[in-house]
């Protein structure tokens, strides 16, 4: 039996005896004084009777308890804590234990299998998969350890102790990830560790793990320094409030002329320290922040702008700083009155999953557009939503994905991309290439004939502001 489902055993019939002991205790006394007062004049079906309510009493509040007014702390499928019972579980854990460990094993797959088998199969693959970290994990000498479902098929465990006790524990299971057959159906899983030498804060360790699960996917490992959480987000707010910023930019041309500058932004601290969009971001989008951080880039390039007249800058945006009808309305006002920076400002935006309402976002851009911004759609070739946005909104232009740049040598990427290029073309889309860092790949881009052409063999970057 699982621990969380011997914690639920524990927790209702605890429940249970808070509500049925008050009530029992009532009817002992009620019988006791009524014995007590009437001893000489009571009659036998008085005893019965007695007996009979006490009974019926005691089962009714067990029942109640239990089918109606139970509280649910296991997933009724998994057999896992639930995420709000999981949260308290490992809070009380943290605090109890100076040091302690949380991994994150995911089935990764089982959007397919649900899609695949149906949903029935995916429950069982989620029962049989809870089943199995159970008994790989009693295998190691490791048992009675809270587990809870976060969402989908993402699980989290908690363990006392460094996380360098179960490093090897978690690799090997994610390297018999290719053996695990649930009912003859595949199931691919990925994990993450992490313990409280991170953060002592379970929502920052929950953020951090699966920021770990995806660097381990990618291959990839943070070479920069680690930034306490906490620190992170003060020095986040603090940036913002203050303006402090660095801008670089790069040019782009077309046909070997300047056409316009991409730029680059990055946050400086407080205590001088620079923070990379890939360490930030993340905080500005928790903390609601997005529309405002857009917003107060745009300020600075239309300063930028205004001073040096005759450039033309382009930035990346948020989808959903544009489809935020205030964001909109301030980014009117404000050029409305920057003249100068009409048709001189250039919007680039990705999003990994598509917005519905496709007819308001196209109504949004084309006000945005009216306003003298050019509208372009990043990453295409890569993300499946740029493709879908190229083919229903009606945009200025596309830049291709930096992997294209990569791997041009290849035959199958170099098809792709002719093939996105012909179609942008025909949908009277400019294309651009980034990323062009020799001249066997500025030649390649040239006879492909896509317009807009960026990288170091063209131009370096160049400093455009810095916060003192």
């Amino acid at each position: 039996m699982l621990l969380p489902e011997k914690k639920e055993r524990e927790y209702r019939f605890s429940l249970a005896l808070r509500m049925a002991l008050p009530i029992f205790l009532l009817l002992l006394l009620f019988i006791y004084n009524t014995f007590q007062s009437y001893y000489e004049s009571l009659d036998i079906t008085f005893y019965f009777n007695s007996v009979l309510l006490l009974a019926f009493s005691i089962y009714f509040i067990f029942f109640l308890i239990y089918d109606g007014f139970s509280v649910q702390i296991t997933e009724p499928i998994s057999k896992t804590f639930t995420r709000s019972y999981l949260y308290k579980y490992l809070k009380k854990e943290i605090k109890k234990n100076k040091e302690y460990t949380l991994i994150l094993i995911s089935i990764d797959n089982l959007y397919y299998i649900n899609e695949t088998y149906g949903f029935q199969n995916g429950d069982k693959v989620l029962s049989k998969f809870v089943q199995y970290i159970e008994k790989y994990f009693n295998d190691k000498q490791i048992s009675n350890f809270p587990m809870g479902q976060l969402k989908g098929g993402d699980f989290i465990i908690g363990l006392p102790g460094e996380s360098t006790q179960y490093k090897t524990i978690l690799e090997l299971l994610c390297l018999k990830s290719n053996e695990i057959l649930i009912d003859h159906m595949e199931v691919k899983i990925s994990g993450a560790i992490i313990d409280t030498l991170y953060s002592d804060k379970l929502d920052f360790l929950y953020d951090k793990l699966f920021d770990n699960q995806m660097l381990n996917k990618q291959k990839k490992y943070l070479k920069e320094e680690e930034i306490d959480p906490n620190d992170l987000e003060s020095y986040t707010i603090d940036a913002i409030e203050n303006r402090s910023f660095i801008i670089k930019k790069q040019a782009v041309f077309e046909n070997n002329s300047l056409l316009f500058y991409e730029c680059f932004v990055k946050m400086k601290t407080s205590n001088g320290k620079v923070l990379h969009p890939k360490s930030y971001m993340k905080v500005v989008h928790k903390l609601g922040l997005s529309a405002e951080y857009d917003f107060i880039l745009i300020e600075k390039i239309c300063e930028i702008i205004s001073s040096q007249k005759n450039i033309s800058l382009c930035l990346n945006i948020e989808a959903s700083s544009i489809r935020n009808y205030s964001f909109v309305e301030r980014l009117n006002h404000l050029l409305t009155s920057n003249e100068i920076v009409k048709n001189k400002l250039l919007f680039l935006i990705a999003e990994s999953q598509y917005y519905s309402n496709i007819s308001r976002y196209n109504s949004t851009l084309q006000s945005i557009r009216k306003m003298g911004i050019k509208v372009g759609i990043d990453r295409v070739g890569s993300l499946h939503t740029s493709f879908l946005y190229m083919r229903d909104l009606d945009i200025d232009f596309i830049r291709f994905d930096s992997i294209y740049s990569k791997k041009s040598d290849k035959m199958k990427y170099k098809n792709i991309l002719k093939g996105f290029n012909t179609t942008a073309h025909n949908l009277g889309l400019k294309t651009w290439m980034k990323m062009i860092e020799d001249n066997e790949m500025g030649t390649f881009v040239n006879d492909l004939g896509i317009d807009y052409k960026q990288g170091k063999s063209l131009s370096e970057l160049e400093d455009v502001y810095e916060e003192k």
